[in-house]
């Protein structure tokens, strides 16, 4: 049987290691609306996340990010079914990090990979997907470009391509 061929989601012969700044989108496994769920957006209030239990967790491993030396996290948003988050490489991360010519070592999974690995140890389950999409950031436009988009995402929740009608 023939398999569609995936599109590779990592830059080719990118060190993600590399100090920067990283945009990263992580899904619930089936993109189930498990986190939370918008609340508010009336005429006194902005829409915003009202997590769950499974939201708290992830919560939790977001904000105690000190888990890989040299990384942190900038700015970030939980959805119901998805996290964002700008991710934050400084040199001090780099400097033990593997040359090898594949990313598989490199920081930024390395990061990802404990994440999901904490989260999924509390939740008592493999809650994520298996991969993830990351954007290296090029420069302060695309930065601040980001930085809105994570900002509003609560308020254009139905207009987002993982938006499930009927959440939680």
């Amino acid at each position: 049987m023939d398999f569609p061929n995936r599109k590779p989601n990592r830059l080719p012969d990118f060190d993600y290691s590399t100090p920067g700044a990283y945009f990263i989108s992580i899904c619930v496994k089936g993109k189930k609306c498990q986190l939370g769920h918008i609340v508010g957006g009336g005429a006194f209030d902005a829409p915003q996340m009202k997590l769950t239990t499974a939201g708290k967790v992830v919560e939790k491993y977001i904000l105690s990010g000190n888990y890989i030396p040299g990384v942190y996290v900038d700015k970030y948003v939980i959805m119901p079914n998805h996290i964002h988050m700008i991710l934050f490489v400084n040199a001090t991360a780099s400097n033990g990090t593997s040359k090898a010519p594949s990313p598989t070592n490199a920081v930024i999974p390395h990061f990802v990979s404990t994440f999901k690995r904490f989260c999924h140890r509390d939740l008592g389950e493999l809650f994520f997907q298996r991969s993830y999409h990351d954007h290296v950031i090029r420069g302060d436009a695309d930065y601040l470009k980001i930085w809105e988009y994570i900002d509003s995402n609560p308020a254009l929740w139905k207009e987002d391509c993982f938006y499930e009608e009927g959440q939680l």
